[in-house]
């Protein structure tokens, strides 16, 4: 079943949340390090129809971290002791990973308990490597939860969910691995592509994407799985340190479009120690500053990095 995923609900407060987004630490690996994710796209050739493409997204768009000290998209980290608990009711039930899922007492839900956009809910165990998501989350009175659809990863495989199945997210994608998150910007790096969202996107999907809720066929649409990375000269010099550390992720990993939401939206974690006034400065990257890459060739097959 497909489905179309509502706007992200950017101002949002996930105040309550904030304190469940714990650091990782340098050496927590979130996949291996060839995962797709982590892919250094810097020498990719650029996609034919990217002019058409990053039009159809707004060339003259601000880029828009839609993250900072009270909303984002929170985590939290569990562990082999908090309670598996079944979802009781889904509602893409066919597409989804319908095993227990380790939600803790007052999860941290995307933009709070009373929002009303994705209501995402992501679980990480850091223990036995794995990432649990959840999208559009609701509890059910004194008996537990119901959920739009659901995703399950092992963070130590590079194991796709099956073609044309949703996850937590339209692009059929992990959401936790293309957060910026903190604590990696303020170590110095950003070793992953980051998720982004547009307006409109197509009925199609891209490599590593395996889902997608697009309306219509034009190919200036951008599909699933599409991956933009920030020109290789774009001045980064009078940005602050931290905007640099995302900027230059931007470069090398580039984003994956994940989602429908905003035009030209870049998703992170909340973080009450994010400064968001410099955050803002990052508005002065335009869609133009970004190019498609060639990620896929003519028969969808991935395009490897070239070696160096």
């Amino acid at each position: 079943m497909k489905r179309a995923f509502p706007a992200c609900a950017a101002l949002a407060l996930a105040a309550a949340a904030l304190a469940d987004n714990e650091d990782l630490g340098p050496k927590f690996q979130v996949f291996p390090a060839d995962n797709p994710w982590h892919w250094d796209i810097s020498r990719h050739k650029v996609h034919p129809d990217s002019v058409k493409i990053i039009a159809s997204m707004g060339a003259d768009a601000e880029l828009h971290p839609d993250f900072g000290k009270t909303y984002g998209i929170p985590y939290v980290v569990v562990t082999a002791k908090t309670k598996r608990q079944k979802i009781l009711e889904w509602e893409y039930g066919d597409e989804s990973d319908r095993e227990p899922y380790p939600i803790p007492e007052n999860p941290p839900i995307e933009g709070g308990p009373d929002a009303e956009g994705d209501r995402h809910i992501l679980m990480l165990d850091r223990d036995a490597g794995m990432l649990y998501e959840l999208y559009h989350v609701f509890p059910v009175e004194k008996k537990g939860w119901k959920a739009g659809s659901g995703a399950i990863f092992n963070l130590r495989s590079n194991d796709l969910r099956p073609d044309n199945w949703t996850s937590a997210d339209a692009a059929g994608l992990p959401i936790f691995p293309g957060l910026v998150r903190f604590e990696e910007v303020e170590r110095g790096l950003v070793d992953h592509a980051v998720r982004f969202t547009v307006r409109r996107s197509r009925s199609e999907h891209w490599w590593p994407a395996r889902h997608h809720a697009g309306r219509g066929n034009d190919p200036a649409l951008p599909p699933m799985g599409l991956r933009v990375r920030l020109k290789a000269g774009f001045e980064v010099k009078g940005f602050s340190k931290r905007n640099r550390v995302i900027l230059e992720a931007l470069k090398r990993h580039g984003m994956i479009l994940a989602d429908n939401g905003s035009d030209w939206f870049l998703t992170g974690a909340p973080d009450p120690r994010w400064d968001d006034e410099d955050l803002g400065r990052l508005r002065r990257v335009k869609g133009s500053d970004f190019e498609v890459v060639q990620s896929v060739d003519e028969k969808g097959k991935p395009i490897y990095p070239p070696r160096r």
